[in-house]
């Protein structure tokens, strides 16, 4: 978990998070919130943190896409955090930012992705419970290949969207233009679901393996987390909206 990421602003290989993030200075932090919300403004990370009581930073998440465990993050509801942020009535969206500095993050010297790495969620897929903002991982502060000093933990789309080293919050009318829906638009699309019926054009997303299995199984839609989140996409055909 923290020496296989993937975090391409230090490197494409699994191993180069966890060699190169060293480089990354989380502290002093900063959080520019703009768009569609009531007050504009630039949050000191320990000002965020202050506003949540350690009791209300643990989530165990059951991850089950590619592998099985369970995972002991710190963090705090991303709900909680949009609701003291005020947006307004036409926002309807949430884009989230990763720093930009190639000095700091030398997989931003190369060209393989348009910097900053971009992500965003559906205002109601982002207030709902199971999404959340991390600043740990078992027991600690969370180490710099896996996102310090803030990134986005959305289980039923694990794997997909988990924008790190967040610097921006930007409340949207419009869908955000996201990295990967940009750089690959015929492999990624805005949402981002574990699908299995919709196939990724260069593999099959229909069976997964798990660590400490030899065989493959079947994929569960949404990641497992089906009973608790496809209602937010009622109506929708997630074969186009993928």
């Amino acid at each position: 978990m923290t020496t296989y990421n993937n975090y391409y602003e230090f490197g494409v290989d699994k191993s180069d998070p966890a060699r190169n993030a060293h480089t990354l200075r989380t502290r002093p932090w900063t959080i520019r919130v703009e768009g569609e919300v009531a007050r504009p403004q630039t949050l000191d990370i320990e000002t965020v943190l202050s506003w949540f009581t350690p009791e209300e930073r643990v989530y165990r998440m059951r991850c089950v896409e590619t592998w099985s465990m369970v995972i002991p993050w710190l963090g705090f509801p991303l709900s909680d955090l949009i609701t003291r942020l005020e947006p307004t009535s036409k926002a309807k969206y949430v884009e989230l930012t990763t720093l930009a500095d190639p000095q700091q993050m030398p997989g931003q010297r190369s060209r393989i992705l348009p910097w900053p790495y971009v992500e965003g969620l559906r205002l109601d897929e982002a207030m709902h419970p199971l999404s959340f903002l991390a600043i740990g991982l078992y027991g600690k502060v969370l180490p710099n290949q896996n996102g310090a000093p803030l990134r986005l933990v959305v289980p039923w789309k694990y794997g997909f969207k988990g924008v790190k080293s967040i610097v921006k919050i930007r409340f949207t009318e419009a869908e955000p233009k996201t990295t990967w829906a940009l750089a690959a638009p015929d492999e990624y699309g805005f949402y981002a679901n574990v699908n299995p019926s919709v196939d990724h054009p260069r593999w099959s997303q229909a069976m997964e393996r798990r660590i400490g299995e030899f065989g493959r199984r079947a994929t569960l839609p949404f990641n497992g987390y089906a009973e608790q989140v496809a209602g937010l996409y009622t109506g929708m055909d997630l074969r186009k909206s993928f």
